[in-house]
C-alpha cells in the first residue's frame, strides 16, 4: 500500500511515522516554499507541486502517477473539501476521511445546525438560512435580541466571524465578515446566533466506522484562545471533571450527530457552554483530524491518524477498541495538554516572526510534533505554528508544572516565539484554578508585554548568530540543538 499525504509540516512527519509503523509507503509532496522541508526528507518518495497545496488536480496528477492507493489529507488546506474528497473518489484512490457527502452535510455550518436540530442536539438560537440577505440576518439578530455573533457558513479558524453589541453595528460588521469569507473559502453565506457570554470551548472527539460504531473519546478543554485561534488544549476539561452530567448529555449529542450525518472516520464535535447554567449548545463539526489531537492520545494511549487507516481498510471499531465504544470516563489516562509554539511576537501585537532557525533545542520527557529544525526556514507563505508541546501527567497539577517546566526547556533561535507569553498565561491563578472561558486572554493579557534581557551566554550567542546570518555562514550544523543549553529561555533576535 502507497499513501500520498497532502500536507505538510508537523502533521505530514506524524503521518509519515504512522504509515512507517505499519509498513505502508509515503509519498510527500511539496511547494516551491517548502523546499528543504523536513517532512519531504523523511518521506519515502517526493514530489514537488508548485507553488499551492491547493491545487486538486496537481495532486491527484501525482497520486496516480505514483500509484498512491490512498490520500490523507491532514488538517487544514484541502482536508475539508468535498470536492477533493470526491476527486480522489472519482480517481479510484481512496480518501482517508469521511465521505463527500459526508463532508457536503456537515462542511457548511448552516447545513450542519440543520443536522442537529433533526439529530435533537441542542443549538444556540440564531437564523441559519441558506442564502439569507443582509436584510433577514439583520430582522433576525433584532428579534433573537443582542449581543449576537455573525458566522461565515463555510470554514473556521475564526475567520468570517464577528461579535455585535449594538443594532447600528450589524450591517458594517456583516460586510467585512462576508468579505473575510469569501476571500478565505470562495463563499460568502453567513448566518447569526445569540452570543452566549463568557463560554467555555468544549469539543469531543470522535471516530466513527463503516458499520455504524461510533466511539466518544472525550472532551478537550479549548477555551485558551486569541481571536478565536486556540493556544492551549487540555484534556479532560477542568469544567467537565467538576460537573461530569455535562459529558453524559456532549457525549450522547455527539454520538447521535454522528449518526445523523453517516459519518465515518474521525471528527471532532465542537459546543459551547454556558458556564452559569451548564447548558451547552452545538457549534460545528471539524470533518478532519484536528491540530489538537494529540491531547485524546494522550488521556486514551490511542493513535488517531494509525485509527484513521484502520477505518479506511474496514476496520471495525468494535474489534479495533471495544472498551470506547461506550465513552466511559473511567478510561481515561491522567491529564494531557497541548501548547502550541508559533513564530509570532507577542511584546509586539502577534507580528508574525520569519526567518531561518539558527538554533532549536527542545525539552526532552514530552512530545513535541514539529515541522522545523536548525537550518529551516520560518516562511511566510503558511500558518505560523512551529512546535505542538504535548505534556502528560496522572493529574492537572502536575501537567501544569510540568509544562511550565518543558517551556523553559524549549529554545528556538533565529525567530520570536510566544514561549514567554504560554508561560505567563499556565502560571496565571485563574488558569491554575481552572476559572476561565473564551474570553480570557483578551481580559488578562491585552497588551502584553514579558520581554526580559537575555542571559550573558545567551546574549553571546545571538551576537554570534546574527554576524553569522548575516555573512550567509550559518547551517544546520553550526549550532547544536544541545549547547549551551542550561543557560537558554526563550531566545529573541
Amino acid at each position: 500500500m502507497k499513501v500520498l499525504i497532502a500536507n505538510r509540516g508537523e502533521i505530514a512527519i506524524r503521518i509519515i511515522r504512522t504509515l512507517r509503523e505499519l509498513g505502508i509507503s509515503s509519498v510527500a509532496v511539496y511547494s516551491d516554499a517548502d523546499q528543504g522541508a523536513l517532512h519531504q526528507r523523511l518521506a519515502d518518495e517526493r514530489v514537488p507541486i508548485g507553488e499551492s497545496y491547493l491545487d486538486i488536480s496537481t495532486l491527484i496528477a501525482v497520486a496516480k502517477e505514483v500509484g498512491a492507493d490512498a490520500v490523507h489529507p491532514g488538517y487544514g488546506f484541502l482536508s475539508e473539501r468535498a470536492e477533493f474528497a470526491q476527486a480522489c473518489v472519482d480517481a479510484g484512490i481512496k480518501f482517508i476521511g469521511p465521505s463527500p457527502e459526508a463532508m457536503r452535510a456537515l462542511g457548511a455550518k448552516i447545513e450542519s445546525k440543520q443536522i442537529a436540530v433533526t439529530a435533537g442536539v441542542p443549538i444556540t438560537p440564531g437564523y441559519f438560512e441558506p442564502g439569507a440577505s443582509d436584510a433577514q440576518l439583520e430582522q433576525a439578530a433584532i428579534e433573537i435580541g443582542f449581543p449576537v455573533m455573525l458566522k461565515a457558513s463555510a470554514g473556521g479558524g475564526g475567520r468570517g466571524m464577528r461579535a455585535v453589541s449594538e443594532p447600528s453595528e450589524l450591517l458594517s460588521a456583516l460586510a467585512l465578515a462576508r468579505e473575510e469569507a469569501i476571500n478565505a473559502f470562495g463563499d460568502g453565506a453567513m448566518m447569526v446566533e445569540k452570543l452566549v457570554q463568557q463560554p467555555r470551548h468544549i469539543e469531543v472527539q470522535f471516530v466513527a466506522d463503516n458499520y455504524g460504531n461510533v466511539a466518544p473519546l472525550f472532551e478537550r478543554e479549548c477555551s485558551i484562545q486569541r481571536r478565536h485561534q486556540k493556544l492551549i488544549e487540555e484534556s479532560p476539561s477542568p469544567l467537565v471533571q467538576a460537573h461530569p452530567e455535562l459529558w453524559d448529555g456532549m457525549r450522547d449529542a455527539a454520538v447521535r450527530l454522528v449518526k445523523q450525518a453517516h459519518y465515518t472516520g474521525a471528527g471532532t464535535a465542537e459546543f459551547i457552554v454556558d458556564p452559569v447554567t451548564r447548558d451547552f449548545y452545538f457549534l460545528e463539526v471539524n470533518a478532519r483530524l484536528q491540530v489538537e489531537h494529540t491531547v485524546t492520545e494522550g488521556v486514551t494511549g490511542l493513535e488517531l491518524v494509525r485509527l484513521q487507516i484502520e477505518i479506511a481498510q474496514g476496520g471495525n471499531l468494535a474489534d479495533l477498541i471495544p472498551e470506547y465504544l461506550a465513552g466511559d470516563r473511567v478510561r481515561i489516562q491522567g491529564h494531557c495538554l497541548e501548547a502550541r509554539i508559533v513564530a509570532e511576537n507577542p511584546a509586539q501585537g502577534f507580528m508574525p516572526s520569519i526567518g531561518k532557525i539558527l538554533a532549536w533545542a527542545e525539552p526532552r520527557g514530552v512530545r513535541v510534533d514539529t515541522g522545523y529544525a536548525a537550518g529551516i526556514e520560518v516562511s511566510r507563505h503558511y500558518d505560523s505554528l512551529l512546535a505542538k508541546l504535548v505534556v502528560s501527567a496522572p493529574d492537572r497539577g502536575q501537567c501544569l508544572v510540568r509544562t511550565c517546566q518543558a517551556l523553559e526547556d524549549f529554545h528556538v533561535l533565529g525567530v520570536h516565539t510566544n514561549i514567554a507569553y504560554l508561560l505567563d498565561v499556565i502560571r496565571h491563578p485563574s488558569f491554575a484554578s481552572g476559572e476561565f472561558d473564551t474570553g480570557f486572554l483578551g481580559r488578562e493579557f491585552e497588551g502584553w508585554d514579558g520581554t526580559a534581557p537575555l542571559p550573558p551566554e545567551l546574549g553571546a550567542l545571538v551576537k554570534r548568530a546574527s554576524a553569522s546570518a548575516n555573512s550567509r555562514e550559518v547551517s544546520e550544523a553550526t549550532f547544536s540543538s544541545w549547547d549551551h543549553r542550561e543557560s537558554w529561555r526563550n531566545a529573541r533576535t
